[in-house]
C-alpha cells in the first residue's frame, strides 16, 4: 500500500484536481492507495481570518463565507457532471451552513476558544476532500471516502492535538483490513479526541496526517505531491540557483523542515522514521521529475551540506548577569518559565562562564517572554544579581545542514567568513554535538544576502556572484558595459565569476533590475528609466543588499566621489576611474583605505593612474614586498602625450586639442588635463601609495597655459582662446625644435618634493620615443637602483580605462 497526499496548491482549483486525480488513477494500477487532501488552496487562511472577524464583532465575516462557498461550488462544478450534481451540491452547501451558524455564534459571544476554532478549520478539508472523493467515483468506481476524525484519535491539546497513536493505529488497521477500495480519500490536518470533540494536528498537519497513516499500515512508501520538485538546497523563492536535493536522510529532512523548509511539517517523520518508511516528494505539477527521496540510508559521496534554511521573525533574548555564575538551577528555571508560558525555544546558547543564556524565539511570543522572565527572576534583578532580560527582534534563525558536516573540519569557519565578507552581523551561534546542523541568528534585513552568498560557497562550485551598481555611461561606460558583455561566458565557465549589472546611471537617467539589467538592450531600459537621483541611488543600492555588491564610478565628479564612504561602511565595494577621492586631503585618503579594510570592502582604483596599465597594483606589490621607492619620473597623462605628439607646424595646438577630445583622450572639459591638475592628481596618488604623506598643494605645478585660457569657464571660450593664444604654442614648439627635443608633460618625485609641468626631452631620454597616447612610469627603488622599473603602454582612451575599471571587477571576484 501507498500512502499519498496532496498539498493546497495541489487541489488549488479544479484544473490542478483533474491532474491529481490523473495520478492517482495511474498509480491506482499498481499499488492500493490511500490519498490524503489539504484544503483547497488559501481556505484555511480565509477560515482563520472569518473565524477572527466575527469573534471581533465584524460583519465581513459573512463576505468571507460568500467566497468560501464560492470557490468549493465552483471546483464540483468544474469537476462532477452537470446531472450529477444537484445532491452534491446540497451536502456542500450544508456544510457551510454549518460553518456559517458556528461563526455567527462567535459573532453573538464575541470570542473564539482554541476548540471553536478546531471546529471551524476543519471545514476547509472536509469541503476539499469531500469534493475530490466524488469527482474520482466518475472515473475509479473503487474508490471510496474515509473521515480521518474517525481513525486518527488525539488529546484535547486544541490547535496542536497530540496523537493518540496506541488507539488511532488499532483503529487505522481495523478499518483498511475490512476496506477492499483501491483508492481511498481522507481529509488531511484533522481528527478528534477520544470523546469525539474535532481537534486538528497544526499548519501542516496534512503532512502528519498521511505519515500516522503509512506508520499504521505499514505503507510501502509516503509520497507528498506538491508544487516544487522535491526539498532544495535552500528556499528557491529567494535562492534562485537553488537545486532539488535527490536523496536525504530522515534527520537531514528534519532538521530542514524545522528550519523553514515548508515543503515538509516536521512532525511528519517521526511515524515514518520507526517504521524505515522512504518518503518521497514529489511535483504534481511535474510528475515525471524524481523529487526528494527521504531514508534512513546516508551516502558518503553526497555533499558535505546537504541544505541551507531558516526561519523567519524570531526574537532573541539574552538573560545574564553575576548571579548566575556557578549558581546551579539557573537555566531550569528559565526553561520552566517558557513552558509554563507554552512558549516554544527555537534556537539555545550558553557561555561557558554561565554568565549569560541566549534564546531563540518567535517574535510573536517576545512580550510575554519578556515579561514572565523578569517576573520570574525579580528577585534577582532588584538585587543586582541579574540584568532585566534583553530582547532583540526581527531576526531570523539560518541554518547549513548535512549528515556528512561532522566528518569535515572548518566549515564554520567557512560559514562565518562567507557571512562576514558580505557584512552580515552574527548575532549568536549554536551547533550541536552531532555537527549535523550548525546555525546562527542574523538580522532578518540579512536574510536574502546571507542565503545566496552560503548558497554561492557550498553549493555552485564557488561560482561567484558580482552585482554591479554602475554610474556614469559616457564613453568609458559604454565599453565597459560592452566588455561584461562579450566577457560573461568565459567569466563563468573559467573563473567561475557571474557578473551581473544591477543599477546603471547617468546624469539624466537611472535604472535598476534586481535579476539584473540586459546588456544586449541596456541603452533602452536607461532611456525609459527614472530621473537620476544620486541619493537614491545610494539608498536604493543599500536597500537592496545583495551579496557582493560593487559601486563602480565612470565619472569624474567630485559629488560622487563624496558618496565611497557610505558604500564601504555598507561592505560595498568601490571601484572608481574618477581620480578626486584618492587625490583629495590625505585624512581622507587613509579614511577610506582604512574603511575598506575595516568593511572588508575593496576599494580599487587602478584606472586612476595609467588607465588599463598596472601602474598602481606594482607599486602595491612593490611595497608589500618590502621595497621602498624613492624616485618618479613619469608621463602619465595619455592626452597630452597625444597633443604633444601631434602638434607640429602642420597642426595648431588648437586642432589638436580639439581631436583628443573627439577620439576621448581628454575630459569633457579639457582644462582638467591642460592644466596640469589631472596629471598632479596621478603623482600625488602614486606617491601615496608608494608609502608617502602629501597633498595636493605640495606639488609644484609648472603650467604652460596661459592665464586667460584656464580662466574660461566653457568649452567654447576656452577654445577661443587657444586661437588667441596660437603664437604662445607655436614659440613653445620652436624652442623644442631649436633644442633637437620633443615636449612631454612630465611628474616627478623624489626627496620628498614633486612637481608636474612642459620639459624638453632630448634624444637619449627613455621619454624622447614616447608615442601616442602611451604613458611611461619610470621607478626607482631600494631594488632598482641604477635600472628604473619601466612600465609603458596606452595611458588613454575608452577601451583601455574600461578594461582597468573590468580588471579590478574581476579582482574582487577572485578575493
Amino acid at each position: 500500500m501507498k500512502i499519498l497526499k496532496f498539498g493546497g496548491t495541489s487541489v488549488a482549483n479544479a484544473e490542478n484536481i483533474k491532474r491529481v486525480l490523473e495520478i492517482v488513477n495511474q498509480k491506482s494500477e499498481q499499488d492500493q492507495l490511500v490519498v490524503v487532501v489539504s484544503a483547497l488552496s488559501k481556505v484555511t487562511d480565509l477560515l482563520q481570518s472569518a473565524a477572527a472577524k466575527a469573534a471581533s464583532n465584524d460583519e465581513s465575516y459573512k463576505d468571507i463565507v460568500a467566497e468560501i462557498e464560492k470557490k468549493h461550488l465552483d471546483t464540483l462544478k468544474a469537476l462532477i457532471p452537470v446531472s450529477e450534481q444537484s445532491s452534491l451540491l446540497s451536502h456542500v452547501k450544508r456544510i457551510i451552513n454549518h460553518l456559517e451558524t458556528l461563526l455567527d455564534g462567535c459573532f453573538l459571544l464575541g470570542e473564539l476558544s482554541n476548540r471553536t476554532a478546531d471546529t471551524i478549520l476543519s471545514f476547509g478539508e472536509l469541503l476539499s476532500s469531500y469534493i475530490i472523493a466524488e469527482a474520482l467515483k466518475q472515473t475509479n468506481k473503487n474508490s471510496g471516502y474515509k473521515d480521518s476524525r474517525e481513525l486518527i484519535k488525539t488529546n484535547n491539546h486544541f490547535g496542536k492535538a497530540a496523537v493518540n497513536f496506541e488507539v488511532t493505529n488499532q483503529l487505522i488497521r481495523e478499518y483498511f483490513a475490512a476496506n477492499d477500495s483501491q483508492v481511498v480519500i481522507m481529509p488531511g490536518f484533522i481528527a478528534s479526541s477520544l470523546d469525539g470533540i474535532i481537534t486538528t494536528l497544526g499548519r501542516g498537519g496534512s503532512d502528519y496526517s498521511a505519515a500516522i497513516l503509512a506508520g499504521a499500515l505499514d505503507a510501502k512508501v509516503l509520497e507528498i505531491w506538491t508544487d516544487v520538485n522535491g526539498m532544495y538546497t535552500a528556499n528557491p523563492k529567494i535562492v534562485k540557483q537553488a537545486q532539488p536535493i535527490a536523496t536525504i536522510s530522515y534527520q537531514e529532512a528534519m532538521e530542514l523542515s524545522h528550519f523553514g523548509a515548508k515543503v515538509l511539517y516536521p512532525p511528519t517523520i517521526q511515524p515514518v522514521l520507526r517504521k524505515n518508511i522512504p518518503i518521497v516528494i514529489k511535483n504534481t505539477f511535474e510528475p515525471e521529475s524524481a523529487g526528494t527521496y527521504i531514508s534512513n540510508q546516508v551516502s558518503s559521496k553526497d555533499t558535505i551540506v546537504k541544505g541551507i534554511s531558516h526561519i523567519d521573525n524570531i526574537s532573541l533574548i539574552t538573560l545574564e548577569g553575576p548571579g548566575m555564575i556557578g549558581v546551579s538551577g539557573s537555566s531550569k528555571r528559565l526553561f520552566e518559565v517558557l513552558s509554563n508560558e507554552s512558549i516554544n525555544v527555537i534556537f539555545i546558547t550558553q557561555a561557558s562562564s554561565e554568565h549569560s543564556i541566549c534564546i531563540g524565539i518567535l517574535n510573536s511570543d517576545a512580550e510575554n517572554a519578556e515579561q514572565a522572565i523578569n517576573g520570574a527572576f525579580e528577585v534577582e534583578i532588584t538585587q543586582n544579581k541579574v540584568d532585566p532580560c534583553v530582547v532583540e527582534k526581527n531576526l531570523c534563525i539560518i541554518a547549513l545542514v548535512g549528515e556528512n558536516m561532522k566528518n569535515h573540519q572548518g566549515l564554520s569557519g567557512r560559514m562565518f567568513s562567507t557571512l562576514g565578507k558580505n557584512n552580515v552581523n552574527i548575532r549568536a551561534i549554536a551547533q550541536g554535538a552531532s555537527e549535523r546542523n550548525i546555525s546562527v541568528v542574523i538580522n532578518e534585513r540579512d536574510v536574502k544576502k546571507a542565503l545566496n552568498t552560503l548558497h554561492e560557497n557550498f553549493f555552485e562550485e564557488n561560482t561567484k556572484q558580482l552585482n554591479l551598481f554602475v554610474m556614469g555611461v559616457g564613453n568609458v561606460g559604454e565599453k565597459f558595459i560592452e566588455q561584461i558583455h562579450n566577457q560573461r561566458k568565459f567569466l563563468k565557465e573559467n573563473l567561475k565569476i557571474n557578473v551581473r549589472v544591477i543599477a546603471l546611471s547617468n546624469s539624466r537617467k537611472m535604472v535598476f533590475d534586481e535579476d539584473g539589467i540586459s546588456l544586449k538592450e541596456w541603452q533602452a531600459a536607461l532611456e525609459n528609466g527614472e530621473t537620476a537621483n544620486k541619493d537614491t541611488f545610494i539608498a536604493r543600492a543599500k536597500d537592496l543588499n545583495l551579496r557582493n555588491s560593487i559601486f563602480v564610478d565612470i565619472t569624474a565628479n567630485a559629488s560622487v566621489s563624496e558618496t565611497y564612504e557610505e558604500f564601504l561602511k555598507q561592505s560595498i565595494a568601490v571601484v572608481t576611474c574618477n581620480k578626486i577621492a584618492c587625490s583629495s586631503e590625505y585624512d581622507n585618503y587613509k579614511k577610506l583605505k582604512n574603511l575598506s579594510r575595516q568593511f572588508n570592502a575593496p576599494f580599487l582604483f587602478e584606472t586612476n593612474v595609467g588607465a588599463g596599465l598596472p601602474i598602481i597594483d606594482t607599486v602595491k606589490n612593490l611595497i608589500a614586498s618590502g621595497d621602498k621607492v624613492h624616485k618618479i619620473q613619469a608621463v602619465l597623462s595619455g592626452s597630452l602625450n597625444f597633443i604633444f605628439n601631434n602638434f607640429d607646424e602642420n597642426n595648431s595646438f588648437h586642432d589638436v586639442v580639439k581631436e583628443a577630445g573627439v577620439q576621448g583622450f581628454t575630459e569633457p572639459d579639457p582644462k582638467i588635463d591642460l592644466s596640469g591638475i589631472d596629471v598632479a592628481r596621478k603623482i600625488l596618488i602614486l606617491i601615496r601609495e608608494s608609502g608617502y604623506e602629501m597633498d595636493i598643494d605640495a606639488i609644484a605645478n609648472e603650467s604652460f597655459m596661459p592665464a586667460e585660457s584656464l580662466a574660461t569657464t566653457n568649452n567654447e571660450d576656452f577654445f577661443a582662446s587657444l586661437t588667441k593664444h596660437a603664437p604662445h604654442f607655436k614659440a613653445i614648439y620652436d624652442e623644442a625644435l631649436s633644442k633637437d627635443s620633443r615636449l612631454k608633460y612630465v611628474a616627478q618625485f623624489e626627496n620628498g618634493k614633486a612637481s608636474v609641468g612642459l620639459q624638453f626631452i632630448p634624444k637619449d631620454h627613455p621619454f624622447y620615443n614616447l608615442e601616442g597616447k602611451d604613458n611611461i612610469v619610470l621607478f626607482y627603488t631600494d631594488r632598482y637602483v641604477d635600472q628604473p622599473l619601466l612600465i609603458k603602454g596606452a595611458g588613454a582612451g575608452a577601451a583601455v580605462t574600461a578594461s582597468g575599471i573590468f580588471a579590478d571587477v574581476i579582482r574582487i571576484g577572485n578575493v
